[in-house]
């Protein structure tokens, strides 16, 4: 770095570099405690502009709401969200289905649908009145440098470079994340194939709060409940597809799209603005290094085929949290590698279990080979009659299987 920066007494015990959803998560969860906080986004915040809070809608699991309930920020989010009563998943052309509903288990949602810019909405009040936060934006971060101690972050503005030190650096940064690259973390990345096609509808009939999954042989198709009797539409096709698919005019790709979900909502009236992008499986070799952790799609970026992708980012969030205020409570440092170790140790399996059972999923219903089309019927039917296999399957998508946090357990830290 160049020595003629000078180093500002603005110092931070975590520095986390991005500010969508889960880095924006990570710092209202230490933004009450005695630590001084950085976050250095790339668009202001607040910016219609920020990918992060862009027109896509989120699912969040149930125990996402336990998360956000521990961070004190629930009823702000709830007060947008649609709840998921039930979940209905089918495969199109064959028999077989597996229903959840979450009042049998004792739960008023099995999640909820709410849409980022709501989200960012919430977050940007929060982090407002947080006075040991210090968002740096727009900004990004030009060079790390590991230190014994700290790490040295030089951080480009239009007004200028700015030099900061860091005890901890977290990249919550995204799938092509710069703080990974430059702690030295290697990713492992399989290209699916397939594009995600994402938009809102209304369809004829009332949703009823059921969100419906369908396996069609291009991937999986997701009709999602919203407010105001909307849908949230991620039709997955083949990439070579894609662009066909997206340039037909409303009432073709209404047509294409009600051929494939079938008139469990009825006609399929009104389609709103489209998008899409490519779908891939990236993993971290590592989620540490010196002085360095990696949460959500910095990590793991997943098939959404399971609505899992932001949700394992936000149980990152509460697990790292915990681990950097317990240290922070015992005088540690908190970016000691001892503290990082505990991190990772605790996240490993849980990313492991889900970012394996996702990917299965992908290749197993994207495959119509006749043996295995036979095996998924057999095993939907099978799914839909054992209550105990339900229930396991039930835990695991409403993120309440393995060790929970404090913040999952909807406590404060």
């Amino acid at each position: 770095m160049e020595a003629a920066l000078e180093r500002t007494a603005s110092d931070f015990d975590v520095l986390i570099v991005g500010g969508g959803m889960v880095g924006a998560s990570l710092a209202c969860a230490l933004g009450h405690r005695s630590l001084h906080i950085g976050v250095v986004e790339s668009f202001p915040f607040g910016a219609a502009a920020q990918p992060g809070y862009d027109d896509r809608s989120i699912a969040l699991a149930y125990g996402t709401r336990r998360i956000f309930e521990g961070m004190g920020l629930w009823p702000e989010i709830a007060a947008t969200a649609a709840p998921i009563e039930r979940i209905h998943v089918s495969d199109h052309g064959h028999f077989g289905a597996t229903r959840l509903r979450a009042e049998k288990y004792g739960f008023e949602a099995l999640g909820y649908m709410v849409e980022s810019r709501a989200l960012g909405r919430v977050f940007s009040t929060a982090l407002a009145a947080l006075p040991r936060v210090e968002l740096i934006s727009p900004a990004r971060v030009a060079e790390i440098e590991t230190g014994s101690d700290h790490m040295r972050v030089r951080i480009e503005q239009e007004a200028g470079a700015r030099l900061v030190t860091a005890r901890l650096v977290v990249g919550a940064d995204g799938a092509e994340s710069s703080v990974r690259r430059w702690g030295g973390i290697d990713v492992r990345r399989e290209e699916y194939g397939q594009s995600a096609i994402i938009a809102n509808l209304t369809p004829e009939y009332p949703h009823r709060n059921i969100a419906y999954e369908r396996f069609t042989d291009s991937g999986p198709l997701a009709l999602l409940p919203m407010t105001d009797e909307r849908c949230s539409l991620v039709w997955t096709v083949r990439t070579e597809q894609c662009a066909t698919v997206l340039a037909l005019d409303d009432r073709e790709f209404l047509a294409r799209l009600q051929e494939r979900f079938g008139t469990r909502l009825g006609r399929l009236r009104r389609i709103g603005a489209r998008a899409s992008y490519p779908l891939a499986l990236v993993r971290a070799c590592r989620y540490t290094a010196p002085r360095l952790a990696l949460i959500g799609n910095a990590a793991h970026t997943l098939h959404p085929i399971a609505g899992q992708g932001f949700n394992l980012g936000l149980r990152d969030v509460a697990a790292l949290a915990e681990v950097i205020c317990d240290a922070a409570a015992a005088g540690q440092d908190v970016g000691a590698s001892d503290v990082l170790a505990r991190y990772e140790a605790w996240r490993l399996r849980d990313q492991r279990q889900v970012l394996r059972a996702t990917d299965s999923l992908v290749r197993l219903f994207s495959n119509e080979f006749t043996p295995l089309v036979l095996a998924r019927k057999a095993g939907m039917l099978l799914v839909d009659l054992l209550p105990p296999a339900k229930r396991m399957l039930m835990r695991r998508a409403m993120g309440l299987a393995g060790r929970q946090p404090r913040l999952a357990r909807g406590l404060p830290l």
